[in-house]
């Protein structure tokens, strides 16, 4: 039986001709290969417009029928447009055979928000002439910047979801995640974020996220006790694995006999055992990539009240479990999400925090600030509220510490929270209420007879 069709889907601002090394790499295996192009240098574009164009590409151009399956090999922000795809009807997961993504932009890239800037726009804008001249796509680059809500919402329908997304079976495609271990040399160099093949940082491409979720937003005395849970998840674990020599462009254009051989590989897999055979000579055969190699760790955090509704001002820090030392790695390279700032990202150098998070757990403090005297917000452990502070002359502020494991259990397995070259989603839900906490309020009051 000959192996399913097999579909190149390009990156942001770029076209297919761009596969063309792998598109001639695969056909000389004689695979049935066909290169796919969309626009994203459209400001009213967004990603799932995109999706939804592939979908309708699949019924009527790609010479698929309904329920043809197919491969795909994705780059960058393919590797979104593909993952949107999916997560719009389950039963495209069934016509997904295998998923591989090359320097995927699983979680979006450090450089993404520069490309809406007036600059971005003249290197990287529409250059025809029409209503579109300069623009660069703000609504994709603003599902590719860092800590997005777009990234967070997939994250919790294919990573976090209880029924797979990416499985073992071949009713969910098997994914495989590759990026260079190297950023751009030369001139582009100096654009190169740390910890990154020069546009996608390697903590955000692989596909094994983990969500762990902060409620102190429920008082003493509810039936909800268990106040730090982690998120389900049913994939496989998906890392990425790193290749040595390539950056984010030469991975498209020069991709070493290693990775070619992988990818091969990777193709022939159909079950459970192929894959995990595969797993394990992919990390043998990749493992000496990753020496020398910062171990960066990205984690999203997302702050609500009670009712999901942002809290955007916002302060985080983490220290040592008795509080005497601030783990200053955490919090060296935040970025927040700029529409929406309750949703930030910290890229975290793990090497640099080192003992300092200890074994046992660490301290999680936090200040939040509604802005007005009037209503304020709180958290709550289990047996009291946590310390807080409001200074007279500044109400609306909360400031307390949270003592956190850096373990959790789940199922009888043991979940940390320092993983390198992963991305880690954190929901911390907070309780918003008129001031004062205790005691007749101030927003609502009864006037005097």
């Amino acid at each position: 039986m000959s192996p399913p069709p097999l579909l190149l889907v390009h990156g942001y601002s770029d076209k297919g001709e761009s596969f063309r090394t792998w598109r001639d790499l695969l056909r000389a295996d004689g695979r049935d290969v066909r290169v796919v192009s969309y626009e994203t240098l459209t400001n009213e574009i967004t990603l799932h417009d995109i999706a939804e164009g592939f979908e309708r590409l699949l019924k009527t151009e790609a010479g698929l029928k309904s329920d043809e399956p197919f491969d795909a090999m994705v780059h960058s922000t393919g590797m979104l447009v593909l993952r949107c795809w999916l997560v719009s009807h389950t039963s495209r997961r069934d016509r997904l055979k295998h998923l591989i993504g090359l320097a995927p932009a699983t979680f979006g890239s450090p450089l993404a928000h520069k490309g809406r800037s007036w600059l971005g726009a003249i290197f990287k804008g529409r250059k025809v002439l029409g209503p579109d001249f300069l623009e660069a796509g703000n609504r994709v680059l603003d599902a590719l910047e860092l800590g997005s809500r777009v990234t967070w919402d997939l994250a919790e329908q294919d990573l976090l979801g209880r029924e797979p997304c990416y499985g073992l079976t071949r009713s969910t495609p098997f994914a495989f995640v590759f990026v260079g271990n190297r950023g751009y040399k030369g001139i582009k160099g100096v654009i190169s974020p740390d910890g990154s093949d020069g546009t996608v940082r390697w903590a955000g491409a692989a596909l094994n996220t983990r969500k762990f979720v902060l409620d102190l937003s429920t008082r003493p005395g509810s039936r909800r006790t268990n106040r730090t849970r982690v998120a389900p998840w049913s994939n496989p674990d998906l890392p990425a694995y790193l290749v040595e020599g390539l950056d984010h462009t030469s991975i498209l254009h020069g991709p070493n006999a290693q990775l070619i051989g992988l990818v091969r590989r990777a193709l022939e897999v159909d079950s459970q055992a192929s894959f995990e055979a595969w797993q394990a000579f992919a990390r043998k055969e990749t493992a000496r990539n990753a020496e020398g190699i910062t171990p960066y760790q990205q984690f999203v955090v997302r702050v609500v009240d009670e009712r999901g509704d942002a809290v955007p001002d916002y302060f985080l820090e983490l220290r040592s479990l008795d509080g005497r030392r601030r783990l200053d790695a955490f919090d060296e390279d935040p970025h927040p999400y700029s529409r929406d700032r309750s949703l930030r990202c910290f890229h975290v150098d793990l090497s640099k925090l080192g003992a300092a998070a200890g074994a046992e757990g660490f301290q999680l403090r936090i200040i939040a600030s509604t802005g007005t005297s009037f209503v304020a917000y709180a958290g709550y452990q289990d047996r009291d509220v946590v310390a807080h502070s409001q200074p007279a002359d500044a109400g609306d502020k909360w400031d307390a510490s949270v003592e956190l494991p850096a373990e959790f259990s789940i199922r009888g397995e043991k979940v940390t929270l320092f993983y390198p070259f992963t991305t880690t989603l954190i929901e911390i839900q907070l309780d918003r209420e008129p001031t004062p906490l205790d005691g007749p309020p101030t927003l609502v009051r009864m006037d005097p007879a």
